[in-house]
């Protein structure tokens, strides 16, 4: 089996040589910011795509007018389940026989998936196809399959983050967003990450105050904190209304390192965030997850929610990347089964929509 660059050793190598992909959290994220961007402008960078036009999303289907009501589990079914588990985590658990503990997966996935964001894609391309070439010069089979499974990796992650931008997606998720009755918003993210969604907000609806909350303090120093500076999100200016491009350091933004059921927050947020959290919930677990967004909401406030889709690019980018990403429990769904669920905790959806990668709902407390 050719040997992986895994989370746990993000500088594997091969011959001496550095594997094309991921790279290595040494590397550079972004660009410094030389000049604002201007509303309308797109470009692909190695490792993202700048996409600050005011247009319709690639992707937006509305499924707003649903009566939640009247769906059942039987018409829906039940999500599916991803169950190829990462190599790391398998040796983990029969070295140790018990389950790889939920913060130590989150670890690894974070450490992981912030590696795929610091991949220059074009540079790593030439660095798999150099290395292909060195390996069969060299009749070394074994460098050969290691730079063919590069090339695919980088393929998968070039269409998904540079070709579809379907990770960040902010088009989409501007259309998801829009509409909400908001004014200078405290924003609560829970499982926070990079804070993309959160900031996309506060552009959005500007004067407000972000926290992000994450219990992997990587996030707090690395995900979030280099996220990269030149990053533009499209939104509005608050004293004039007219657009504008706001980027991270203009927005006032705190970040809480803590298990999101220990914080001690009280009912004080306009908008009460969670991006793919819901579907690392088994079902018995669920309804906690969705009373920990209603807990910190002020009467009258939001509950923004998205989750990945169930479509077959979703189950072929856990599986072909499994080695990476899959560290714990997750499941992929359709907005219907996402809907029916909060439907059920009391929740009323306001709005509902699929975008390329996530369903997405927003919504207040029935």
């Amino acid at each position: 089996m050719a040997t992986l660059v895994s989370p746990e050793n993000s500088a594997a190598t091969t011959g001496g040589n550095q594997r094309a992909f991921p790279a290595p959290t040494t590397k550079l994220w972004g660009r410094p910011r030389t000049r604002r961007h201007e509303i309308g402008e797109f470009a692909r960078t190695g490792q993202y795509v700048i996409d600050a036009r005011n247009e319709a999303p690639d992707m937006f289907v509305d499924a707003s007018t649903k009566n939640w009501s009247q769906l059942t589990w039987k018409d829906v079914g039940r999500p599916y389940r991803v169950e190829k588990w990462a190599q790391s985590k398998r040796e983990y658990e029969r070295a140790n026989g018990q389950s790889l503990p939920v913060l130590e997966g989150w670890r690894r996935f974070n450490l992981a998936f912030h590696q795929f964001f610091l991949t220059d894609i074009p540079d790593a391309q030439s660095q798999a196809r150099s290395a292909l070439g060195s390996a069969i010069s060299g009749f070394d089979f074994h460098g050969a399959q290691e730079a063919l499974e590069d090339l695919l990796r980088i393929g998968l992650w070039n269409r998904i983050m540079r070709v579809e931008d379907a990770v960040w997606d902010p088009r989409g998720k501007r259309s998801l967003f829009q509409g909400m009755d908001l004014k200078k918003p405290r924003i609560l993210f829970l499982g926070a990450a990079d804070g993309y969604e959160a900031m996309q907000l506060a552009a959005m609806y500007p004067g407000g105050e972000i926290v992000l909350v994450d219990y992997d303090e990587f996030c707090e120093t690395e995900r979030f904190g280099k996220f990269p500076l030149d990053y533009p999100f499209l939104g509005v200016d608050a004293t004039t209304g007219h657009q504008r491009v706001w980027y991270r350091d203009e927005m006032p933004i705190t970040f809480d390192v803590a298990d999101i059921r220990d914080l001690t927050y009280g009912a004080e947020f306009d908008v009460v965030v969670s991006i793919g959290l819901l579907e690392h919930f088994p079902d018995e677990h669920k309804a906690q997850c969705l009373d920990m967004h209603r807990r910190f909401l002020k009467p009258g406030g939001y509950v923004v929610m998205t989750t990945p889709r169930n479509q077959f690019k979703s189950r072929m980018y856990y599986n072909l990347l499994s080695d990476f990403l899959n560290h714990g429990y997750r499941e992929l769904m359709d907005v219907n089964q996402m809907g029916l669920y909060a439907h059920e905790s009391g929740l009323h959806i306001q709005r509902a929509g699929v975008i390329k990668a996530h369903n997405g709902l927003i919504m207040k407390v029935r």
